[in-house]
């Protein structure tokens, strides 16, 4: 038997099955959607309540389109939250360092190890 004719008679492998996607690829942008809208709901509350003046609720509806936006992985989104974690990390810094409220330093390092995750390379490559 000749080499054509024993790879023809040779059974052929079935092909490799397609990789399957993978339902959260990164459980922390859902984590930080999730944050975010948390914050969205305290200020709508703040408001509603008279705690916060109604202009805050511009910034609940941002920190709200940031969230859908990241759970869908757009890199619009994903600015947006970027910028929303590091301007709530250097706030309640700054609130820690004036008033030293303990719950303050938490939120700012909270805050700081989101936005370390955010800027990783593997995030921003899965964004579009």
């Amino acid at each position: 038997m000749s080499d054509t004719e024993r790879s023809t008679a040779e059974p052929k492998a079935p092909p490799a099955p397609a990789p399957q996607r993978e339902l959260l690829p990164f459980p922390g942008l859902l984590a930080i959607g999730l944050y975010l809208v948390l914050l969205a709901g305290v200020l709508i509350l703040g408001v509603v309540q008279g705690h916060y003046p109604a202009l805050l609720l511009a910034l609940a509806a941002a920190f709200l389109t940031a969230a859908a936006g990241m759970v869908m992985l757009f890199r619009w989104a994903w600015a947006g939250a970027l910028a929303a974690v590091f301007l709530l990390a250097c706030y309640n810094g700054w609130i820690f360092s004036v008033q030293h409220v303990g719950a303050s330093l938490v939120q700012s390092l909270l805050n700081v190890v989101f936005f370390l995750y955010l800027v990783r390379r593997e995030v921003r490559e899965k964004l579009r």
